[in-house]
């Protein structure tokens, strides 16, 4: 990259250094090699080497079984690639891209060394996710010609690449490097120079809350990844990844961005640092959060904290019939779950109208779903024959379990619930389904708050596979046994939680969110980048914008200031922009604008 920009395209070969042949150094070499570039491999270990030869040739091979590439290319790829012992090999590189350990240090020296062995019109790329790219830069003669390249694992498969400039990085580096990731079939995302840039800067903080969550014992490891993969459609829970990213990396990241922001939510959880001081790295070492098969290996084996299966438990209350309450979406999916499951349902709503329309449109779901050929005609009928709709709670006067779905208001479901203390026979259970609401100031409206209990399904109820069961300080043991056992009946699965704001999904998920809406806030990053950085880099099925807009930017408000009250925490205080947003009126989807503006019915 010393030839002037206008003469050289940036399809064309460049010889490439790529200093650091670990797991994401060999997945660069790998990317860049299949491009058509000439890459030099350099690293001091004669073992790190070799193994990245062998990973490249296992890598390509792959390629040529699933026909990306042909046999020929993989010949031609493999003939490009070629590693060295010595910094000197990369003299007359046009780019070089180091990935070494995240240790400011190891890479200054690195890059002190290589500003004086490539030559002049070379850029230097260095690949931190976490350490201060401006730092690094100002121990070189050439600032203007170092950035940050930030490429995500496994580098063969992940598209993301955060393109980082500093205040001192030339125009024509950036563009230059940007151009280049995208002729590789990335797609680079600009960013400026702060600890976690957009991907890891939104990742991490949530890592670090879903780690203290662990640590306080409010949920097992086992429930913290089932309720973040199931109830957001995430491909990992948050302590699975971070035994794959290595709890000392994780460590050092957090840290970094304490450093920047002096935000408590940034400061890691002591039992990182006690699970690194230990050498319990994750995946790596064999033992992090879980215990693995061997070390560098993904199987989880059983360990002290493994949950026994087929343990003592609780014996339940009979379950034969449901109430349901409410007239909603959320309602009426909860009460097509129990149906199809084979559950005598009441449908209750205020006015036997509304309750007719609900299972109506209960009745038009089952149709889709028979349409789809996920359930028979016979089925769908049998399941619709089980509803009745009532247009008053008297009709719960023999259910076995009553589950409320009205509107997120505390007082509102606080006279629901003194009303079934009055209808629902001795010993039904009492469920209410809110998401951000205390439990126990519900059951404390009943004269049974031992039968109350929280059952937080997720939108849309049919679909979605989690249930959050919250227990209270007086519900009793065979009421969650209940629900419990209810659960597995209607195929969901089950997390159990206490009675705190957000339980787990909500007290992990909006934090997440709230920073997200201060990057754009601060003018760090757009809308746009954001959202590709977070389903490109971290394998989100939304962007935090398109899933505010879906969510609702007032319902978004209301659980992080019930999150803000609950643990007093300046972190997680409402963006002001958020707060603005909902001011205006700009709700999301269903006012037809929030972040984005769309199209209204």
């Amino acid at each position: 990259m010393d030839r002037p920009q206008s003469s050289q395209s940036p399809q064309s070969p460049l010889l490439i250094a790529v200093i650091g042949l670990g797991t994401m150094g060999t997945g660069i070499a790998d990317v860049m090699a299949c491009a058509g570039h000439e890459v030099i491999g350099i690293d001091i270990s004669e073992a790190a080497a070799r193994q990245a030869v062998e990973t490249v040739e296992a890598s390509t091979a792959r390629a040529v079984r699933h026909e990306r590439i042909t046999g020929q290319e993989r010949t031609a790829a493999l003939a490009r690639f070629r590693t060295f012992p010595d910094l000197q090999a990369a003299a007359e590189a046009d780019l070089v891209i180091e990935v070494v350990t995240e240790h400011f240090e190891t890479k200054r020296e690195v890059l002190t060394a290589l500003d004086g062995i490539v030559k002049p019109g070379a850029i230097i790329a260095t690949g931190t996710n976490a350490l201060s790219v401006t730092q690094l830069a100002s121990h070189t003669s050439r600032p203007d010609r170092v950035l940050g390249l930030h490429f995500f694992a496994p580098a063969q498969k992940m598209k993301l690449v955060e393109v980082v400039s500093t205040v001192l990085t030339s125009p024509e580096a950036t563009e230059s490097v940007t151009a280049l990731v995208r002729a590789l079939g990335k797609e680079p995302v600009p960013v400026g120079d702060r600890p976690g840039f957009i991907a890891d800067g939104l990742l991490f903080g949530y890592l670090n809350q879903a780690a203290a969550m662990y640590e306080a014992r409010y949920a097992t490891r086992e429930d913290i990844d089932a309720a973040m993969r199931l109830g957001c459609g995430l491909p990992m829970g948050p302590l699975a990844l971070l035994d794959l990213i290595g709890i000392d990396t994780a460590q050092t990241v957090l840290e970094a961005m304490y450093e920047a922001s002096r935000d408590r939510l940034h400061a890691p959880s002591p039992v990182l640092k006690q699970l690194s001081a230990a050498g319990l790295l994750g995946r790596k070492t064999g033992r992090g959060f879980y215990t693995y098969e061997a070390s560098g290996s993904a199987t989880v084996v059983p360990d002290a904290d493994t949950p026994q299966a087929g343990g003592a438990a609780d014996q339940g209350r009979p379950v034969s019939r449901v109430g349901v309450a409410g007239s909603g979406t959320m309602a009426t999916g909860i009460a097509e779950v129990f149906a199809k499951a084979g559950y005598e349902v009441v449908l209750a709503a205020r006015g036997q109208d509304k309750a007719d329309k609900a299972a109506a449109q209960l009745a038009k779901s089952l149709d889709r779903s028979v349409a789809k050929g996920r359930l028979t005609q016979e089925q769908r009928d049998a399941a619709v024959a089980r509803v009745t709709a009532a247009g008053s709670l008297d009709a719960f006067a023999e259910v076995d379990l009553a589950v409320e779905a009205v509107a997120e208001d505390l007082a509102v479901k606080q006279q629901l619930f003194a009303t079934l203390d009055k209808v629902c026979k001795p010993g039904a259970v009492l469920a209410t389904t809110t998401s951000s609401l205390p439990v126990i100031a519900i059951a404390t409206s009943t004269s049974r708050p031992q039968d109350v209990i929280g059952m937080h399904f997720f939108n849309p109820a049919p679909a979605m596979k989690l249930v959050e069961v919250v227990r209270t300080v007086l519900t009793a043991d065979d009421v969650h046994a209940t629900v419990r056992e209810v659960c597995g009946k209607v195929k969901k699965h089950a997390v159990d939680c206490g009675d705190r704001a957000g339980f787990i999904v909500n007290a992990l998920l909006f934090p997440y969110l709230n920073n997200a809406v201060k990057m754009v806030q601060e003018h760090y990053a757009t809308v746009e980048d954001i959202d590709a950085a977070m389903k490109l880099g971290g394998g989100y099925p939304m962007g935090p914008f398109e899933l505010l807009d879906v969510v609702g930017l007032d319902v978004s408000l209301a659980i992080e200031q019930v999150l803000h009250k609950e643990f007093r925490d300046p972190g997680l205080a409402p963006s002001p922009l958020l707060e603005h947003l909902v001011s205006a009126g700009c709700l999301g989807r269903k006012t037809g604008r929030g972040f984005r503006e769309y199209a209204r019915r």
